[in-house]
Order: C-alpha cells, then sequence, then structure tokens
C-alpha cells in the first residue's frame, strides 16, 4: 500500500474510522478519501456507484455502520439490519465493480455464538445461536463476512473481514442511552463527580469479563492487515470449502488476548476520571454473556499485538471526553 495510495475511509469520523485516518496520515499516506452521510449516502446505491466511479479508491476501509449499545440495539432492530446490509452490500458490490485491490471490512465480536467457548476463535462463526439483543446487528456483520467471501470466491477479490472486541477511545459515543458500557460509565462518573454524588450504579453484578481494545490499537492492527505481503495477506481471504472441506472464513480477529471483570472495569474508570463516592452495582439488571473474549492467535502469529494498557487508554478517553464538553 503505497503512500500515494487511493485509500477510502468510508465511515471516518466514527470511532473506528477516525482512528484509522489518523493511523494512515500520521505513516504519511496523502490521499484518503472521506466523505460525510450527508455528502454520500451510503444506502443509496447509485450515489455509491458514482463515488466509486468518479474517485476510483484503490483500497478500502468499510468501517460504516450503524452502532449502539443495548438499548440501541433493543429499540431499533429494523434499523440495525436495515441501514448495515445496505451499507456494505453497497459498498463491497461498489469495490468489485471498480476494481478495488483490497478491502478490510469491519465488524464487531458479537458476531460469535453467546456460548461460544471462550476464547472464540474465528472457526466458532455460526455454529450457534447469537445473543438475541444484537442479533439484527450480528446477522448483517455475518452476511458481510460472507459477502466477502462470495467475492473472494466468485470473482477473485481480496476482500477481508476484521472483526474486533469491544472498543473504546477518541470520537467515541456519549449518548445518555445508545452508547457502550466505557463510554456510559465515563459519563456516569464524570457526572457523579461534578454533582458531587455519593455514589454510581452500575447495571448487573460487576463479575462478567470483558475484553477492551484501544481506537489507535484497533487501526494499527487494520492498517498492519492492509499492508501485509501478498502471501501473509492472501492466507486469511477464506478457503473454499467445497474444494477443502474446511470451514475457513475471511476473518480474523482483533483484540488484547485479555478481559477483566465490569467491577475491575468501573473501578479502574473512577480512578481516572478521580471520583471519590462508592459503586453500587444493581443486580436486578441483566448482566448478559459471561465472558466474551478474543482468541488473537491468527494476528499474533502474524506479528502484531496490542501495545496500549488499559489505564492508558482510559486516560486518553477521559481527556477527549472533556475537551468535547468544554467546547460545547
Amino acid at each position: 500500500m503505497k503512500t500515494d495510495a487511493r485509500i477510502y475511509v468510508a465511515g471516518h469520523r466514527g470511532l473506528v474510522g477516525s482512528a484509522i485516518v489518523r493511523k494512515l496520515e500520521a505513516e504519511g499516506y496523502t490521499n484518503i478519501l472521506k466523505r460525510t452521510h450527508t455528502e454520500l449516502d451510503l444506502i443509496d446505491a447509485g450515489a455509491t456507484d458514482a463515488f466509486f466511479t468518479s474517485e476510483k479508491p484503490e483500497y478500502v476501509f468499510l468501517a460504516a455502520a450503524k452502532v449502539g449499545g443495548i438499548v440501541a440495539n433493543n429499540t431499533y432492530p429494523a434499523e440495525f439490519i436495515r441501514e448495515n446490509l445496505a451499507v456494505q452490500t453497497n459498498v463491497i458490490h461498489s469495490a468489485w465493480q471498480h476494481g478495488v485491490t483490497r478491502l478490510l471490512f469491519l465488524g464487531s465480536s458479537c458476531i460469535y455464538p453467546k456460548m461460544a467457548p471462550q476464547p472464540m476463535q474465528e472457526s466458532y462463526l455460526l455454529t450457534g445461536p447469537l445473543e438475541p439483543t444484537n442479533r439484527p446487528y450480528a446477522l448483517a456483520k455475518i452476511a458481510g463476512i460472507e459477502m466477502c467471501w462470495s467475492y473472494n470466491r466468485q470473482y477473485g477479490t481480496k476482500y477481508l473481514a476484521a472483526m474486533p472486541t469491544n472498543l473504546y477511545g477518541p470520537g467515541d459515543n456519549y449518548h445518555p442511552q445508545n452508547s457502550h458500557v466505557i463510554p456510559a460509565l465515563l459519563r456516569r462518573f464524570h457526572e457523579a463527580k461534578q454533582s458531587e454524588a455519593r455514589s454510581v450504579t452500575v447495571w448487573g453484578s460487576g463479575t462478567p469479563r470483558r475484553e477492551f481494545l484501544f481506537s489507535d490499537d484497533m487501526a494499527d492492527a487494520c492498517v498492519f492487515l492492509m499492508r501485509l505481503d501478498e502471501t501473509d495477506y492472501e492466507g486469511l481471504l477464506g478457503s473454499d470449502e467445497s474444494k477443502t472441506g474446511r470451514f475457513e472464513p475471511p476473518l480474523v480477529n482483533i483484540g488484547v488476548g485479555e478481559d477483566m471483570t465490569i467491577a475491575e472495569l468501573a473501578e479502574t474508570i473512577r480512578q481516572v476520571v478521580g471520583y471519590a463516592g462508592e459503586i453500587n452495582f444493581d443486580a436486578t439488571k441483566p448482566d448478559g454473556t459471561m465472558k466474551k473474549l478474543l482468541d488473537v492467535g491468527v494476528l499474533r502469529q502474524r506479528g502484531w499485538t496490542a501495545r496500549t494498557s488499559f489505564k492508558e487508554g482510559i486516560t486518553v478517553a477521559y481527556e477527549e471526553f472533556r475537551q468535547r464538553l468544554d467546547q460545547h
């Protein structure tokens, strides 16, 4: 991937997309194509094709998606499946029509079965029922993986899917209802500190374990994958099961390889924010899956590991959140 290559980052304003842009710019890439949702609605197939026709990107990072936490997934399931299916269908198809060299499709660890063995390997895809609360989103992402796989088999494309664990960092969504656990807790502890509240209540028992990856580490992994030499990269693109008899989707996990309890998460955030009150756990609220840890062996075998410690990443995320509040 030469530094003057035409690189389209779809969803460049989101958590993942903005981190990828920062990484590419830091590495000296000078021809990064970016479009806001107002400038280009990827749900519109005609507009997507027109963009590819005029801009002719050589590499595509497909990070555009409708995302949200458990409340948003439960409230808007139709939008989550319809919009994500439309966006990825239009981008992947246009990428093939216009000869894109490599495409990286970004998904989520929720593609794996709710009761998958831990840590979760790429081969566990489609081996059991999904977590019901985010099934529409997960199914859309699974369809995206299958679409990359199908185009690779039929047309010889080089499309790869990357599934990150839970992400956090600059550019995150801090909406009071529609955010994920880390931005939600950062906001809650910050507001409790400001109001001098005596305690903060966290949903669930605090015992479920989760893995968290700093967004800049995620971006580093994405660029690392796109720059792999041809042999290493093609080794990740999936096999034709009808010929090999092996279920090998074009899929790679991105994570840190270790997890923590929600209680440990809350305590770290409390320390970083500087909140002096107590943490209470509301055990009447659902815990969800008790453990979700990705097997990151495939990426480690190729020489990549996450570098940012959790406390270091949370400190950066909180500072960016405070700066955003100061600007409003």
